[in-house]
This record gives structure tokens, sequence and C-alpha cells, in this order.
């Protein structure tokens, strides 16, 4: 699957261009909820130091570069050192915010309450992130795969591309006798978190490993970051693995099509994802917008290996408040969520890329 990239590129570009002309250093207005996910007016001097996810790091540097364009003397860095080392970081106080494909578990919250003194560490949803199933097999070019084929395929019970299991569900397709090469993080990754868990719940009979962010099942070969585990399906024959889209397009990986709740074996795209998304629950209390999305969605055409790539960041008390506000103002903006379609992810919907900039709003 390509996304098409033609004039409408130059069109986001413009988009973006105009939603932050307004920018002006000392120029603090934001939005209010009422028009929430308007483009933001503000632009921040600032410098900011950020760490964590790369599966939003594709996205992190479009809109730094756009950002940084428009906003005289700001100043972004945002390496990509994976979710949990992003919020230990954010922890530590060496990041002003943290990326991460999962929401802060109860201790990680605790202590990252304590860092932020005197207010709550906010959990923003702010890039989905389709998790594609990409595989090598020579002469397999639309592959179809069911959750429990998937979590046999990673827990090492099925070890063949023609395995039966494979076949009931490719009928008509030729394949290869060649044994499956399974493909992990071998580093702690939110996107490992969110693909088992998926797994063990959509397949709990078959997935007995349940979800974190490091790989607990055995064999298989590591790698290490999302750029290191599509480099290693893109060199080799007969492996299958689990990555954001954006890096399955900037590859030119082969994506299986992944059968949802409602019995269709749906295609990965920003639109099939965002259907997935828009299903899912706020659990959070408050500007927290932790979200409990719903692997088993029946909704009609969503595809449902997805994450969300949330940025942690202080509600209250933060020296850099003011520069972490207008920044995450632009990034939850339409012109910010717009970017994203060209990139391999999928923008907010409207109902929560709303709630986001309200709690952005309230950061102080």
């Amino acid at each position: 699957m390509k996304l098409q990239r033609s004039g409408y590129l130059a069109g986001i570009a413009l988009t973006a261009t105009l939603a932050l002309a307004a920018c002006g250093s000392d120029n603090t207005a934001e939005p209010s909820g009422s028009n929430a996910s308007a483009a933001p007016g503000s632009c921040s001097s600032g410098s900011l130091t950020a760490q964590g996810s790369t599966a939003q790091k594709n996205a992190m540097d479009e809109w730094i570069k756009a950002y940084q364009a428009q906003c005289s003397g700001a100043k972004i860095d945002y390496q990509g050192t994976g979710s949990g080392a992003g919020i230990q970081a954010f922890i530590a106080g060496t990041a002003d915010f943290a990326g991460s494909d999962s929401a802060l578990k109860d201790e990680e919250q605790k202590q990252a309450d304590a860092k932020c003194a005197t207010g709550t560490a906010l959990n923003l949803p702010m890039v989905i992130g389709p998790i594609a199933v990409v595989y090598n097999v020579d002469g397999v070019d639309n592959l179809q795969l069911d959750a429990s084929t998937l979590a046999k395929i990673f827990a090492g019970k099925i070890t063949k591309w023609d395995d039966a299991a494979i076949a009931a569900l490719n009928s008509g397709v030729k394949l290869p006798s060649t044994a499956i090469q399974a493909v992990h993080r071998s580093d702690e990754s939110g996107t490992t978190d969110n693909f088992t868990k998926y797994l063990s719940k959509s397949a709990e009979a078959d997935w007995t490993f349940g979800n974190a962010k490091a790989w607990k099942a055995p064999g298989g070969t590591g790698a290490a970051k999302s750029d290191g585990v599509a480099s290693q399906v893109k060199s080799t024959a007969g492996t299958i693995s689990y990555v954001e889209l954006s890096f399955a397009e900037n590859s030119d990986l082969k994506t299986a099509k992944i059968k949802n709740g409602a019995g269709e074996f749906t295609e990965l795209t920003g639109e099939s994802a965002g259907k997935t998304i828009e299903g899912a629950k706020i659990t959070g209390t408050g500007n927290d917008l932790k979200l409990s999305i719903d692997y088993a969605t029946t909704t009609a055409g969503a595809y449902p290996i997805v994450l969300v790539t949330y940025e942690i960041a202080c509600e209250k008390g933060s020296s850099k408040a003011a520069d972490i506000k207008a920044f995450l103002n632009y990034t939850s903006s339409t012109a910010g969520q717009t970017a994203l379609s060209e990139l391999g992810y999928a923008p907010l919907p409207a109902s929560i890329q709303s709630k986001v900039a309200t709690s952005v709003a309230a950061i102080s």
C-alpha cells in the first residue's frame, strides 16, 4: 500500500505555513475549547529537549521542521531513543517532555507526577501509528492473517510459510515451504507493548506471554528500534515482523491484511486505522487522556492493530511550560494533524483532537 504524494503534499505544507504565519515569539494566545481544533497562533522562542518513541520520530521531524521555520528562535531536539528510555529521561528531568507508545503505567505515573511537583503528568495522545505486519516472502503479495495465526507465528508454534493455518486464510495463494523467521524489537518499545497487547486480547488462547515493552516470547530474532526491524525484514527472505506504517512505507515493505472483529481482512491505511481509534475509550481523568483501544473492534473497515503515541508532559510546574504548550498547540492543531497523512500516520479523530487541544491549553 502506497500513500499518494502529489500536489496534496504542497497543499499541506501551505496549510501548515499559514497556520503558523501569525507566530510571534511573545504571542501566547491559545485556542479555547470551543475552537480547539483550530490552527495555533502562538510561538515560543525557547528550546526544548525531548526523547522517546521511535514510532513518532518521522512525525516529530516534520513538525519540528515546520514549527522552527515559522517560530523565530525556537529550537526543539527530539531523539528517538525508545518509549522506555524517553519515560525514564522525563522522570529524571533530562527531557522536557517524552514520547511514549503506551500511556504511563501506575508506577511510572507516580514517579512522573513527583517530577512535575505542582501538578500531574499528562498522557496526551498525539500520533496514531498504525502497526503494519510486514513480511518478505517471494511471490506472496497479498498475505492475509488473523490474530490466532499471528500469535502462533510469533510464539514459535507455526514455523513454515505453507503451514495449514496460513494456507486456510490464503486460498489459491502458492505459499513456499521455507522457514518463518519472526523478527521482534530487541529494545524496550511501546510498539512491542501495543502489538503484544493486541495478541493477548485478540488471541488469548494462543498468546500466553501478556504484553510489555520488552519482548517476552522465546525464539525469533531481535532488531533494535523501528528502522532496525524494517532493515532486517527488507534484507532477509522469509521474515515477518511488526513495525509502524511509516517505516514500512519508507522501506517499501509488503504489509499483510489483518482480520478484524467484523470478520473482514482489512488493508492498513490511515483511514482504516482511524476507525479503530474512534472507538477508543478515555480512561484518564481531568486533562489526562489515557485511551483504552478495542482491538476486537467490529467497526466495518477498521484495521485493528494500532498504537497511539502519547506526549508525556507536566500539566503544571514545568519551567518550560510556555515552550511545551506552544509546540504541542501546533502538533495537536488541524494543520499539524493533517500533515501526518503523508507520513504513514493517521490524524487524530476530531473528537479526540479537540480534547487533546483543550488539555494542552491547560499546561502552565
